[in-house]
């Protein structure tokens, strides 16, 4: 099984919508491919799509989604996993959370 790179990008209300998030990611990511990652991914909560707009700003597009039991709130979730490859090979999907979840499925975005 591929090892995961995840990315993620908490931050305080009081800054959200103001680019801070879009701008930092899109360095970070630059920087793990300059690093020589093979891929970086990303997930969100469904009901939360401007996380899923920073990770298409970043330039990862969009794979599956799955349902995860959430901790430590210990309820269901969506979560949309997106992916970006650096080696060249676009066909690649990194299938752990599709694996793991019995509930998963691509939508139309």
């Amino acid at each position: 099984m591929e090892e995961h790179h995840d990315f993620g990008y908490p931050l305080r209300k009081e800054f959200w919508h103001k680019g801070i998030v879009t701008e930092a990611g899109k360095a970070v990511v630059e920087q793990v491919k300059k690093d020589g990652l093979p891929y970086i991914t990303a997930t969100h909560d469904r009901n939360n799509p401007r996380s899923g707009d920073v990770m298409q700003a970043c330039g990862m597009k969009y794979c599956y989604t799955y349902e995860e039991q959430w901790q430590p709130k210990d309820f269901p979730v969506f979560f949309r996993m997106y992916q970006r490859n650096f080696d060249g090979n676009n066909n690649f999907v990194y299938k752990k959370y599709w694996d793991t979840h019995s509930n998963h499925f691509v939508e139309e975005l």
